[in-house]
């Protein structure tokens, strides 16, 4: 058989393919893949240089306010999911919004790299929370254009993409940590710069072989509706100024500020679908079933996404980094999620499959994720009161694998859920909704852990993790409720 003769997905003798897939593949793998570790390497060290003092190469901000911004910043990523996804479906199409939100990101890390004080930490987190919610809204559905429907090849091919995810997350802290140990914090963000420009150039090389479907535009606006949409853009970013130069906009109530913007969006989008005359009665049920999973959700993300809050001040005061006479930089512990994913996702999927129909309702999935993740939480209460430096680097290993159990039960099924229970005319506002669950419980998780301190652990993590438990055993008891509501969606 000849190429000519081939179907154009089936892999042949004389097409060049990327482990089995696609070549254009490696292209949307490296620009995601160094995205992530520009992220995660610059987010590793972040807490610390915001409130070490100007001594230790910091800004001297205080704690709580460093927390604070940390979750804001957190959850004005997903929420810039929300308006990554917006442009690409009504101005850029994907793969030109991947593209420019790339270069935005790498804006982002250089600002923060060269730029003095408060002023490259405004700028870059604000260039990088943008970028970032583009680049994630988006690399996914390029990937999705390389593949037919029915391409046998499309689930390993998005496997091998969200390895290349991990990969990024995993060497992200453990390079830029060790740079910012040796050579300071700048040192450390021009490293994130310099992995987001490799990432970058090669795909600002390879963009080109991406097929049409990843260029195109799905719903143009019209041109008519241009000008007022860049008034609103306009407006809005006036108003935040202004907000800040009267100063009801400050760092201290950052966090507090995305939270009440995120629910009320998500009040709001709520209530477009529910009172919409183009679902059905079925569809309308679907998505009432899904207010019980957003509320667990966002009290999951607030728990979970204190990993880059209370989790570094953690690992610098409490933990035995001392490896052999070595001392662990600080920023390592965050690579220690990224690993347990890589080696459990496939473990999951594998339990899933075989399980099949018999495998547990989403619901009961939900809550056994914010269940598992307060016992996460419960998990340092025997730690506490061991002193400085006093509780040992297993242990926290130990808690984080409880960490990536729960997510598996929750992250990979949310969106799939969300999918599943969307009305045909309102499938990305149903995935915007998860998304803004995350945005939520990220911010969530700033505002909490500002209570946090070494001399009240046991009630910090204890009332969090009963309260996430509780969360788990109400979604439990309602679930037959919510299982009639979901119209035998599973």
């Amino acid at each position: 058989m000849t190429t000519e003769t081939a179907p154009p997905d089936s892999p042949t003798k004389r097409e060049r393919t990327f482990f089995g897939q696609p070549f254009s593949l490696v292209h949307v793998f490296g620009v995601e893949m160094w995205e992530r570790f520009s992220f995660y390497g610059m987010q590793g060290i972040l807490i610390y240089y915001m409130y070490y003092t100007a001594a230790e190469g910091g800004l001297g901000i205080p704690q709580p306010v460093a927390l604070g911004i940390i979750g804001a910043y957190g959850g004005s990523v997903y929420l810039a999911t929300i308006l990554g996804a917006w442009i690409a479906d009504r101005l850029l199409g994907a793969e030109r919004t991947l593209f420019f939100s790339a270069i935005v990101v790498m804006a982002g890390h250089i600002a923060l790299s060269l730029l003095p004080g408060l002023l490259g930490l405004g700028v870059g987190l604000v260039l990088i929370a943008l970028g970032s919610g583009g680049v994630k809204a988006n690399a996914t559905s390029v990937v999705g254009t390389l593949y037919r429907e029915d391409d046998p090849r499309r689930d390993a091919g998005f496997s091998l993409f969200y390895l290349g995810i991990n990969l990024g997350a995993f060497l992200g802290p453990l390079l830029t940590g060790l740079l910012q140990s040796v050579a300071g914090f700048h040192w450390g963000f021009g490293l994130a710069a310099v992995g987001m420009a490799v990432g970058l150039t090669q795909y600002a090389f390879g963009r080109r072989s991406l097929p049409a479907e990843a260029k195109a535009v799905p719903n143009p606006l019209p041109a008519a509706r241009r000008l007022p949409m860049a008034g609103i853009v306009v407006g809005a970013v006036a108003l935040i100024v202004v907000a800040v130069l009267v100063g009801v906009l400050t760092p201290d109530n950052l966090a507090n500020a995305v939270a009440i913007i995120t629910l009320l969006a998500a009040i709001a989008l709520f209530a477009v679908i529910l009172t919409s005359k183009k679902i059905t009665a079925v569809e309308r049920k679907r998505v009432f079933s899904f207010i019980p999973m957003f509320i667990t959700s966002v009290a999951f993300w607030s728990l979970y996404q204190q990993q880059f809050t209370v989790l570094p001040i953690y690992a610098a005061d409490r933990l035995n980094l001392d490896l052999f006479g070595w001392q662990m930089p600080e920023p390592w512990v965050q690579s220690i999620n990224p690993v347990f994913i890589i080696v459990l996702s496939g473990v999951f999927a594998a339990i899933w499959t075989k399980w099949g129909a018999k495998q547990p309702a989403t619901p009961y999935k939900f809550a056994a994720a914010v269940i598992v993740m307060g016992i996460a939480f419960l998990l340092f209460i025997p730690f506490s009161g061991t002193g400085a430096h006093g509780t040992p680097l297993i242990a926290v290993v130990g808690i984080l694998l409880v960490f990536t159990i729960a997510e598996l039960l929750l992250s990979p099924v949310g969106l799939s859920l969300s999918t599943k229970l969307a009305p045909k005319v309102f499938e990305t506002q149903m995935v915007a909704l998860f998304f803004l669950s995350i945005a939520l419980g990220s911010a969530m998780a700033g505002i909490l852990a500002t209570f946090y301190d070494e001399t009240n652990e046991p009630p910090y993590f204890g009332i969090s993790g009963a309260v996430a438990i509780a969360i788990g055993v109400v979604l439990i008891l309602v679930t037959p409720w919510v299982r009639k509501l979901m119209q035998g969606v599973r």
